[in-house]
Parts: structure tokens; sequence; C-alpha cells
């Protein structure tokens, strides 16, 4: 312990390098929100009029919170190497409202700004759950299998990020190809890059400067990015307002991907809260799932649509002797870079198909992560859980139209499809309890999907009473199957 009165800087030079290190991780979210958004089809205006300052608003709270959480710790423990925790967007549920909430709204509304408004709307319900899931958190944490929730998510990585990032990486595959190299040798090979230069930022500075050399990428996108220079200022607005009308007279279907993925924004949480704890610095998981989720709301009060998080990272700047000074200036920087265009300019300049190959990675680490992190019994339910969102991939692409398109492969797709994400959480978990043995818990399971089926939150286009009946029978009947197996175990454990 040290001596009473000690000081707790606001800035040391420790904090140099733990603020860059979580820069290169914002700052290339922030990039590959700017680029995937234009590529669908979303305005400049709303992009980085909206979503960009939303986000920079929400990370700027979020790290001025923490950097005020690490200085209380430090007066309550008279300690001066409390690191403060490091926060922004959450990348694998970035990705998830990418593909899952705004994508699907564009396609179904054909508008870009009620789609814009409605994923708003998501995002500030997803933070106002992560706030209440503060209360009973661990018990999520307790009864839902990491091998189902880390299936499902597993299956969006493979379909909506890896898969569909590939596609984007060959449309320019000169310079696709050789970036994919960089990033499987940099990144999967951990081999170190010339002049020690981090990967992606490698990656990208050679892929950009092929694509301008080679004419893939023409003149005028350089000389058009300092057009986004500018001024966005950080100001609140009511797209949550009316984007919560929209969503529950219509979109309701996207309250399936939400209400998972920011279960597992919750849980990702307390698990990077007790990874700082067991290096020193304790604080409350249940306060920061409060903080994270009112972060997230905050960022959508003015335009935002990702949910932001406590990252892993923080163990990191731990190691690196970091304080609170790194959180203070993240959050700064980001407030400054977004609202002068620096942030569009670099998303200006950049081919999709240079940061197409980031996103592979980041798809490939995640369904790694799925399989890593659970014990290799639970590998099939792993596996199971991927799978519905290859009929939400086919459903999505072909929008209202699909279940005429894909009618001559199976009637089957399009139903699969709806509420993919509790569909997958639900036969992962159900595998995880039977693979256990534990077949009352995977009756549960059962029962519970049934009455998702029931009202509409699964296998069917809206909510209504009784909106998927073979479904609600289907899960029934395993559960009625799980039941009889527990049954038939009893006596062998007697």
């Amino acid at each position: 312990m040290a001596a009473a009165g000690t000081h707790y800087p606001w800035y040391k030079k420790e904090d140099t390098d733990a603020f860059f290190a979580l820069f290169q991780n914002n700052i290339a979210n922030f990039v590959i929100i700017a680029i995937t958004m234009i590529g669908m089809g979303f305005p400049t205006s709303i992009v980085y009029g909206q979503v960009l300052p939303g986000a920079a608003v929400a990370v700027m709270a979020g790290n001025f919170y923490y950097a005020w959480s690490a200085a209380r710790l430090a007066r309550k423990e008279n300690r001066s190497d409390v690191t403060a925790l490091s926060y922004g967007i959450s990348t694998p549920v970035m990705f998830v409202f990418l593909f899952g909430v705004l994508l699907p709204a564009k396609q179904l509304t054909g508008d870009a700004e009620l789609a814009w408004k409605v994923a708003v709307a998501a995002c500030f319900i997803s933070g106002a759950i992560e706030a209440l899931i503060s209360i009973i958190g661990r018990w999520v944490q307790y009864h839902l299998p990491r091998a189902a929730m880390l299936g499902a998510v597993a299956g969006v990585a493979l379909t909506f990020i890896a898969g569909e990032m590939l596609f984007k990486t060959l449309e320019m595959p000169v310079v696709g190809l050789l970036v994919l190299g960089i990033i499987i040798v940099g990144l999967v090979a951990r081999v170190s890059m010339p002049f020690k230069l981090p990967t992606s930022l490698f990656a990208i500075v050679i892929g950009t400067a092929m694509a301008y050399l080679i004419g893939d990428a023409g003149s005028e996108r350089f000389s058009d990015a300092f057009t986004h220079l500018g001024f966005y200022p950080l100001l609140p607005n009511l797209a949550w307002y009316e984007g919560l009308g929209l969503l529950f007279t219509g979109m309701l279907a996207v309250l399936t991907v939400v209400l998972p993925i920011t279960l597992y924004n919750a849980i990702e949480t307390m698990n990077n809260v007790e990874a700082m704890e067991a290096a020193g610095d304790k604080y409350d998981v249940r306060e920061c799932q409060a903080v994270d989720g009112a972060g997230t709301m905050i960022g959508a009060l003015f335009g935002g649509v990702f949910p932001t998080t406590v990252y892993i990272a923080t163990v990191g700047a731990k190691w690196m002797g970091a304080g609170r000074g790194y959180s203070i200036l993240n959050g700064a920087v980001y407030a400054l870079a977004t609202m002068f265009g620096l942030i569009a300019a670099l998303a200006a300049i950049i081919p999709v198909s240079v940061v197409a190959p980031i996103l592979v990675f980041v798809g490939m680490s995640m369904i790694a992560t799925a399989f890593q992190a659970n014990d290799t019994r639970y590998y099939p339910a792993i596996a199971l859980a991927m799978l519905p969102y290859f009929a939400n991939y086919v459903m999505t692409r072909f929008n209202r139209g699909a279940g005429e398109v894909v009618s001559d492969i199976s009637s089957a797709i399009v139903i699969m499809g709806q509420g993919a994400m509790f569909m997958a959480i639900f036969l992962g978990a159900m595998t995880v309890s039977v693979i256990d043995h534990q077949f009352r818990r995977a009756a549960a399971f059962a029962a519970i999907a049934a009455g998702f089926s029931f009202v509409g939150l699964m296998h069917a286009p809206k909510l209504a009473f009784n909106a998927a009946p073979e479904f609600v029978m289907g899960y029934l009947g395993m559960a009625l199957l799980f039941i009889y197996f527990s049954f038939q175990e009893a006596p062998k454990k007697h």
C-alpha cells in the first residue's frame, strides 16, 4: 500500500503508448463504419453528420467516466498505479449492427434515413437492455451456455462478415489478395511487419497505395476526400424517438438480433472487468454494465447506432503502466477527429477492397474464438448454432422477394432466417444441455423456443399470437423427447 496522500496524475508518459494502442483499434472501427455504410447506400450526410458524431459522443462520455472512476478507485485504495478502463465501440457488436440491423432495415424500408432511424432506436434499446442486464447479468451468464451464444455470433461472422467481406476483397483481386496475404502473415501467423508497423496499418497503406498505382482506385477519390473535411457538430436529435415508432410498427424482427447481441455485449463487459480485477484493479461489474448501457443510449441520442463497451485491451494498458490520461485523451481526440471530418477523409481515400481483408480476419477470429473459448465436446453445439444464419443471409440478400427466389431450394429458408439469432442460441443451448446429459434443461430451452415461436419472435414475419404453430409443435415435441430421456437417465444416477 502506498503512503497517504499518493498523487494520481492526470497524464503520464505510459499513457501515450496506451493511447496509441487504443486509438488504432477505435480509428479502424470508425473508418470501417464509414466505408461499409456508404457502400450500403447510406448518404454521407447521415454517416459523417450523424452516425460518427453520435459514436464519438458515446466514446467521449464513456472514457471520461472511466477516467473519473479510476481516480475514485485510486483515492479509495490510496494508489497511483490504477489504470482506467478502455472504452469504445464493441467490434463484434459493431459488425452485427452493420449487417444484422442497418442492412436489413435499409433493404426492408428502401429508405436510408428511415433505416438509420430504426438502427438508432435499436441502439437505444440495446443500451437500455444492457443497463437492465446489470441487475441480472450474472444470473443470465450462469444459465445461458457460452457455446450457444458464441456459436450464434459465429454464424453472423461466417456469413455477413468473413463471407461477405471476402466477396468485397475479390472485387479488386490484385489489391485484395495482396492485402489478405499481409493480414494472414501478420495477424494469423503473427510475423512482424517492416518498420515494426501494426499489421492492419501496414496492410491499409500498402493496399491503398497499390490501388492508386495500378488504377483500381481513381485519383478522384483522393481529391474528393478533402471535400469531406468540414464541421460536423455533436448535436442531439430525435431520430431515436422517431425510430422507436418505426421499430415497433413494422421492424420488430430487428429486435431478434438486438436482444442476444446485447446479452453478449454485457457478458463480454463482465469478462473484461473481471480480467482487470485479476490484473490488480477491481471495478464494480454491475456499475460498468450500467455505464456501458448508458453510454450507448447517450450515443443514440446524438444519432449513433453502435453499442459501446469496456475493451479487453484494458489489460494491455495495465501492462503498459497507463493511468487515466490515455482514456481522457482518447475521448477528446475522437470528438475532434469526428467533428472536423478527419475520419471522413480517411474513409473516402481508402477503397473497400483494402479494408475488406481486415474484416475477413475479424470474422475468422470471431469464429475461432467461439471454438477456442469452449471445450471440444461442445463443438457440435457451436456448429449447429452457426447454421441458421445461412438462411438469414440468403433471406436478407433477396429482401421481400426471398420467398419466390429460393422456393426451388427450400420453402424453409425464409422461415428459418426469421429470428435466426434466437433459433441459433436455443438450438445451441439445447445441444450443450444434451451433451452434458442435462435433459430437463434442454427441455426448458425447447419450451422457451416454442414460446418465442408462438408470439412470432422466431419463424414469423411479425409479432402475433400463434404466429408459427407448426414450429411451436415441433419445439414442444423436442421438449417431450428430452423429458423422456431425463426419466431414462434418472435410474442410472441411483
